[in-house]
């Protein structure tokens, strides 16, 4: 077995004003299992790039980036802006790919874990599924995310009382971030992460891209084609590149002055 990471000398770049971690997959699975080994709330955020301009524009959700345990980079758009402005990150950590890595860690270290949203019966579904791909995952509860506020109380209790070491939270972005961060003090729960359409794709609802399109940095086309109704969504991925190119020649102009 390697050496344990130096969380300490990790590096956190700052990307159009929100902090990145510089992690891989890895290396991020370890960060999480030292948050459980410390104990007490980490809500464990993995930023994508219509999060981040979204961010740009409503401080709110910036603080709550800034706030994060852990900020991974979801998505090639990500690592390209991170090397095109000069702060080059490993490599993309994305979600989905977290949730099921941490899932099968959990399930070799004995973390309990509660699924929380997407529609009735998605989360025990995903929670079948990952228990029977990583024997030994120990489900501590399933919840729907059609909860109405005036249940938000019962459920952060019954939470607590399953006692997980890990929060899966899948209500969509920006949703599930700003539910995180008004909830993480009531949580008691070590890691607190959103992850967006995960069960269903876990659950077998919706398709997630083909691993050749993955491989080619495509992933986004994929999701396209399996899901139609977002290419409204898409529509701010080229205002994005937009803003990266105009700090990065802000950047140079800087540098000659």
């Amino acid at each position: 077995m390697g050496a344990m990471p130096n969380y300490n000398k990790m590096r956190r770049i700052v990307l159009l004003g929100a902090p990145v971690d510089a992690v891989t997959l890895e290396e991020a699975v370890e960060r999480a299992a030292a948050f459980i080994r410390e104990g007490g709330p980490h809500q464990v955020l993995t930023l994508n790039p219509e999060y981040l301009y979204r961010a740009l524009r409503e401080p709110h959700l910036m603080e709550i980036v800034r706030r994060a345990a852990l900020v991974t980079a979801d998505g090639v758009g990500i690592v390209w802006a991170a090397r095109m402005l000069g702060q080059p990150v490993p490599e993309r950590v994305t979600g989905i790919d977290l949730m099921t890595a941490l899932a099968a860690r959990a399930a070799r270290e004995g973390w309990r874990v509660f699924l929380l949203g997407a529609s009735p019966g998605v989360a025990e579904a995903a929670a079948a599924k990952l228990a029977a791909r990583f024997p030994g995952f120990q489900v501590a509860g399933a919840h729907h995310g059609y909860f109405a506020p005036e249940d938000e109380p019962k459920l952060l209790q019954r939470i607590n009382a399953a006692r997980p070491d890990v929060l899966f939270v899948a209500l969509g972005a920006p949703k599930q971030e700003v539910w995180i961060a008004r909830n993480l003090n009531t949580l008691r729960v070590p890691v607190v992460m959103g992850v967006g359409g995960s069960f269903d794709v876990l659950a077998g609802r919706v398709k997630r891209a083909p691993a050749v399109l993955r491989r080619l940095h495509l992933e986004w086309l994929g999701r396209l084609v399996y899901e139609p109704r977002r290419w409204r969504r898409m529509l701010v991925l080229p205002k994005f590149v937009w803003t990266v190119l105009v700090e990065r020649l802000r950047g140079v102009l800087c540098r000659r002055k």
